[in-house]
């Protein structure tokens, strides 16, 4: 007899934790990612401000079930999801390929939300992708290069200046590491003048979810390490060269980065059932979409409201016990037993600031700020982060930086257009031809 056939749509947290889940039980399944790797992204922001190479946060989708002869693994697109006949449409290098499941979950995750803003979206630059992160690790250090060969001064500074939108755990990260960037390193290399990084939130605090005092020490401890802070303050517009405020102030810069909301994945809508708030997609107590049976949303796209009447945050340790939850469903349905609700065990958020600084809310009891609450930071991300050399090379970076002040992957790398001649002459002819801007084909590494 063949084995019920499971399909996973992302290979992000809800989706990876998932397939553990199922790893040697009696099911088949695929996992599908556009991605042939997962991502750590809590530290993408360490990669674009080059301290960790992005090899260090990633991980192949293919290595960690390589052993696991019941799971199998499609880097595609999915395009279509047919509920009547059970099938999943997916696309890959202009080929399509349509594969049938008996249970289908959907973890595709989220993307950034700019609020209908088509103007933040092209002037701004996000953190959602490792492709995202090593773009803007090329763009800074590139706006730096330029600084060093212009003479006015106004212009300098505006190619020095740093902008963060959103006042979330990211954007105090980004905007901490970026002010340690320059700080700790550039400010040593690049003698032209002093960096700017200001962080702008909307409201009149930061950290919204962590208790008064905590947001006033996140405010401290920003503010001690040199971030400029602009609190209440909604960005009304932005440009290749500024950022302008509802008040009226402008901020002349080349770099800002949006961190101020996320909604779920436009593949949502491939389900065709009316979406809730962020573009989510409303579950049951059990995960099972609503209205469609054997169809499982975890993670950012789904929309379950706790006993308070409150969604579940769009957050990592949701994702990951959604995922294995949906999982338990589904075995339970395959084995005949009844299917259990998705309980959520809150075991606290916390948000990095710099070097020694942090803040913490264990457990919705316990508040840890400064040193400790930045150790304890350093040590759970270290035991979330998949696989040993990974954790390994993290590590050795993380106290490399901390004792020496140093970032070393400060590397600007750009893909070459089309493929390289495999002639001697063309092969010589492109090694010494510099890959300019205009030449690249997209704002993506090839790392």
């Amino acid at each position: 007899m063949s084995l019920p056939r499971v399909i996973i749509i992302g290979a992000g947290f809800g989706g990876l934790y998932a397939a553990r889940t199922f790893a040697r039980k009696n099911v088949s399944v695929l996992l599908i990612d556009r991605h042939n790797y997962h991502t750590f992204t809590p530290l993408l922001y360490q990669v674009a401000t080059c301290g960790l190479d992005p090899s260090e946060i990633a991980y192949p989708v293919r290595q960690i079930f390589y052993d696991q002869p019941n799971i199998n693994f499609l880097m595609g697109e999915v395009t279509a999801i047919n509920t009547d006949s059970r099938t999943v449409t997916i696309q890959s290098d202009g080929k399509t390929l349509d594969e049938s499941y008996d249970y289908l979950m959907v973890a595709a995750g989220s993307v950034t939300n700019y609020f209908g803003s088509d103007n933040l979206a092209k002037a701004t630059f996000e953190l959602k992708k490792l492709s995202d992160a090593v773009l803007l690790r090329n763009h800074i250090l590139k706006l730096f290069e330029r600084a060093v060969w212009t003479e006015d001064t106004v212009q300098r500074e505006a190619l020095t200046t740093l902008v963060v939108i959103g006042g979330g755990p990211t954007g105090l990260e980004t905007a901490g590491a970026l002010y340690e960037l320059y700080n700790d390193v550039l400010r040593k290399e690049y003698r032209q003048g002093k960096a700017r990084v200001i962080l702008i939130e909307a409201v009149d605090r930061l950290l919204l979810p962590f208790p008064e005092a905590l947001q006033k020490s996140a405010l401290e401890q920003l503010t001690s390490l040199g971030v400029e802070v602009i609190l209440n303050s909604p960005v009304d517009s932005a440009g290749e060269d500024y950022v302008r405020l509802k008040d009226g102030r402008t901020i002349p810069t080349h770099t800002i980065i949006w961190s101020a909301g996320v909604k779920a994945s436009p593949m949502a809508a491939l389900l065709g059932v009316e979406l809730q708030r962020g573009g989510r997609i409303p579950v049951k107590p059990t995960l099972e979409a609503i209205g469609k049976e054997r169809i499982y949303i975890v993670g950012d796209m789904a929309y379950l409201e706790d006993a308070q009447g409150q969604a579940y945050p769009m957050l990592i340790p949701v994702a990951k016990q959604q995922g294995k939850r949906a999982a338990e469903n589904i075995l339970h349905l395959v084995s005949g037993q009844a299917q259990e609700d998705f309980i959520y065990y809150d075991r606290g958020i916390m948000a990095t600031i710099g070097r020694s600084r942090a803040v913490a809310w264990i457990y919705n009891r316990v508040a840890l700020r400064g040193y400790i609450a930045w150790l304890a930071w350093l040590f759970l991300h270290l035991v979330w982060l998949l696989g040993f050399r990974n954790r390994l090379n993290v590590l050795v970076n993380w106290v490399w930086n901390y004792w020496t002040f140093d970032r070393s992957v400060r590397l600007i790398l750009e893909p070459r257009v089309g493929r390289l001649s495999t002639s001697d002459t063309d092969m010589n002819r492109d090694a010494a031809t510099p890959v300019s801007e205009s030449q690249a084909s997209e704002k993506t590494s090839t790392e």
